[in-house]
């Protein structure tokens, strides 16, 4: 077809510098994972490549397969996976991955490609079945995750591997590059006379769908990086794990595709995860709805609403405000509420109207929201105990971007652990002295004491966000040169874990505490707090006694380079939980029950914690209740005759009907009825017209 159009066709050419071909109208670079095309031009495409943890060869394999296929086998060395697919008739593609450390322990890195052969095909015999391995240049590799800021110089553009490149585990490079190929053409075509407008719509219409997938191969790369991990998983919850690894795939989706795989899931989660002595379920419900036990405190659930600052306390009071927007969470069936940050003195808030626990009159506010909660609904309340630190002294959010106070506007002096402004045209903050530490410390554990008289099931130590103590431990922030900051992460957790050790004490012993932590700072350059010096200092905290860790990430420093995306901050709670042993809440743009199922289900997180979809729906769990049929969820009492019922369990209703003959007058009858029915009271049905049969109709 290409002679057909006169394209002249050059084979066996060696391009050694793309720009010899820089007198042509357009030039393609289409020359893979190591473009020199890319190369040529570093200056403008302003490519960043990143090689990862894991060693892997491509190799083949007689034995035909139907579907994608994963071998996970454990060896003295470490873990081996196998990532394998049909390639075509009595063909199959067999990759093998491992981790760095793996492939060495295992003298790989000496061995050339025919030892390689023989070593794979001995430890994969079984799934092998006796087909042999074939290679083909099967040198073992490091994979490059390739971003470009642009595709574009002048008339030069880059389309596939060139481009960017996504993980073998998603299946998607060739796609990428074929639908990359469709829109360059397309956009040329659309824009025959304007070669700069057309390579702009080209990069336009590719880049969003391209950085999608991009990130769905990174999640499903780092997966794998990690599998160790789930080796101890039961097969049926390391299978819903691996499907659901890269979030384009989720408890919803596999659901509607494979919904006995799912219930299978449920009924696992079910069986295995229900605290003893509670109730369990049945049928089995998704894994959200399954009861949790932190020490004493019982759970009917594992849904928690995230604390949320809502600026609104009058001197550190909460007020109406408060009682209703924690009421109405608790009463829509989360099993735990968690109050918004709530500060130990009057100068550790954030704003004028932030909430605190330093004295009496807050102590009976908060005790009359947490008597409502506890009088009106099954949910549990906790509070969240903080000092805002260096970020203090600030305007309410919707007053404009955060800025710091004035003296005109009631502004007080910030402290930190170094005297380091949170921004620039913030007021530098003073360094704490250890005696003030000594006085924050006592101020904690007394509005920890004052928690407990309130009645609060829960406390939550505040280590996140970049507020006091989580300033202490970023290395960012803490630049002090005693005992309590500096290089050392021992140092620089000192203080923080002294802050926790003495709430431990003073905290009822039946009733559990949690932390929140900041897990990374996002620095390209690991300046920061990483998820690794996380591990340690969750460690350190469950030695104290702590019962759970609730994760979070950045907030330290204006300048951390975020990457955002659904459920983005699930593989640092992960992290935790595998390595230290310890319960986790996740947070971080979980959008609602399905992502919640899909992080529970799969065991990378304990509980699921969500603030803005319950500021969207305070109601989340039971409304997720009706969508998954959970009939016997407890609705308070005030509003049952709203409360969605099982077919079965459906009412009935007096209706009207005249009298048959010799019976006087009118007499009741009962029918079916319940809300949700077609044939509602007064509806077109009930007087003689057609409608889609009732949910019990359809169900018979």
């Amino acid at each position: 077809r290409a002679r057909e159009l006169g394209v002249e066709l050059r084979f066996q050419h060696e391009v050694e510098d793309p720009a010899e071909y820089g007198r042509c109208d357009l030039l393609v670079g289409a020359d893979g994972v190591n473009s020199r095309t890319r190369r040529r031009w570093a200056h403008r495409f302003r490519p960043h490549v990143d090689h990862r943890r894991c060693k892997f060869t491509w190799l083949g394999t007689t034995r035909p397969l139907e579907t994608f296929t994963f071998v996970f086998r454990e060896t003295e060395h470490g873990l081996f996976v196998v990532h394998a697919y049909p390639f075509t008739e009595g063909l199959s593609t067999w990759i093998v991955e491992c981790r760095e450390e793996t492939w060495r322990r295992a003298g790989l890195h000496e061995a050339d490609q025919e030892e390689t052969v023989t070593f794979c095909q001995e430890l994969f015999a079984d799934p092998l079945d006796g087909h042999p391995l074939l290679s083909n240049r099967s040198i073992w590799r490091t994979f490059p995750t390739v971003q470009c800021e642009t595709w574009i110089h002048e008339n030069v553009v880059l389309i596939g591997d060139a481009a960017h490149t996504a993980h073998f585990s998603v299946g998607s490079g060739t796609k990428l590059a074929m639908e990359d190929s469709i829109a360059l053409a397309d956009a040329l075509a659309e824009l025959p006379d304007d070669l700069s407008a057309a390579l702009q719509s080209y990069e336009d219409e590719r880049w969003v769908d391209v950085v999608k997938l991009q990130k769905a191969a990174q999640t499903s790369l780092e997966w794998f990086e990690n599998a160790e991990r789930y080796v101890d998983q039961p097969p049926i919850q390391l299978a819903f794990n691996l499907i659901t690894r890269s979030k384009r795939i989720t408890y919803e989706n596999l659901r509607e595709r494979d919904p006995e795989l799912v219930a299978r899931v449920d009924d696992w989660f079910r069986d295995r995860k229900t605290p003893q002595g509670m109730r369990a379920r049945s049928p089995a419900p998704p894994p959200m709805f399954t009861p949790y036990r932190l020490r004493e405190l019982e759970l009917a659930n594992r849904i928690v609403v995230s604390p949320m600052c809502q600026y609104t306390a009058d001197g550190g009071v909460p007020g109406d405000w408060h009682l209703v927007h924690l009421g109405s969470r608790a009463v829509g069936g989360a099993g735990l509420v968690v109050t918004e940050m709530t500060d130990v003195i009057p100068e550790g808030r954030i704003s004028h109207g932030c909430a605190g626990l330093w004295n009496r009159e807050q102590e009976s506010a908060w005790k009359r929201i947490v008597e409502f909660v506890h009088r009106h609904t099954r949910a549990k309340i906790g509070i969240q105990l903080a000092h805002a630190g260096r970020k203090g002294s600030a305007h309410h959010p919707w007053e404009g971007d955060d800025r710091p106070l004035n003296d005109d506007e009631g502004a007080w002096a910030t402290c930190a652990p170094s005297p380091l402004p949170w921004a620039a045209g913030w007021p530098e903050p003073r360094e704490l002295t250890r005696q003030e530490m000594s006085e924050l410390r006592e101020a904690f554990v007394t509005a920890t004491e004052r928690a407990a008289r309130a009645g609060f099931d829960l406390v939550e130590l505040h280590m996140a966000h970049g507020y006091l103590l989580s300033t202490f431990l970023s290395p960012l922030t803490n630049h002090r040169e005693d005992e309590y900051g500096g290089p050392s992460l021992e140092d620089r957790m000192r203080f923080p874990l002294e802050v926790f050790a003495a709430m431990r004490e003073a905290w009822p012993e039946p009733r559990p505490m949690s932390v929140r932590l900041t897990a990374s700072d996002w620095m390209p350059d690991d300046s920061g707090t990483t998820p690794e010096e996380t591990v340690e200092v969750a460690r350190n905290l469950k030695e104290l006694g702590c019962d759970v860790v609730d994760i979070s990430s950045g907030g330290n420093v204006p300048d951390s380079e975020i990457v955002y995306g659904r459920m983005y901050q699930v593989p640092m709670a992960e992290k935790v939980r595998y390595e230290v042993g310890i319960p986790v809440i996740t947070v971080g743009a979980l959008l609602g029950p399905d992502h919640a199922n899909t992080v529970l289900g799969a065991g990378r997180a304990d509980l699921a914690a969500m603030a803005r979809p319950h500021l969207h729906d305070p109601y989340l769990t039971l409304h997720a209740a009706e969508r998954y049929e959970v009939w016997d969820i407890e609705w308070p009492g005030q509003y049952l005759p709203a409360k969605p019922r099982a077919p079965r369990e459906k009412g009935r209703r007096p209706v009207e009907r005249l009298s048959s003959p010799g019976n006087r007058g009118r007499e009741e009858i009962e029918e079916p009825w319940a809300p949700g029915d077609a044939a509602e009271p007064g509806s077109q049905a009930e007087e003689g017209l057609e409608a889609e049969p009732s949910l019990r109709e359809a169900s018979s």
